[in-house]
């Protein structure tokens, strides 16, 4: 029985912050979706790169693309809500 080749990573989005990536990867761990998350901190910099460029990068297989962008969608749908109905207030 030949083994089966994983599908190489592709970058699929950067995200906005710690909490964005620490959600999506339980949402995306809970569904066994294969992904890893890259931050651009770096040490040397004291994270100058996170605030020009964002949190960092997730990166999975182009067949779970689609599922990724979803679930990342949803979570900013959500967080905008949150922030709207504070605002509201």
């Amino acid at each position: 029985m030949p083994l089966e080749q994983e599908s190489p990573f592709i970058k699929i989005a950067v995200l906005e912050n710690a909490i964005e990536a620490q959600l999506l990867s339980s949402v995306l761990t809970q569904y066994e979706i294969p992904h890893r998350l890259r931050s651009y901190h770096d040490t040397a910099y004291d994270g100058l790169f996170q605030l020009q460029k964002g949190w960092g990068e997730i990166y999975g297989p182009q067949d779970a693309r689609q599922q990724v962008l979803d679930a990342l969608g949803e979570l900013r749908s959500q967080a905008e809500d949150i922030h709207d109905n504070e605002s509201e207030s």
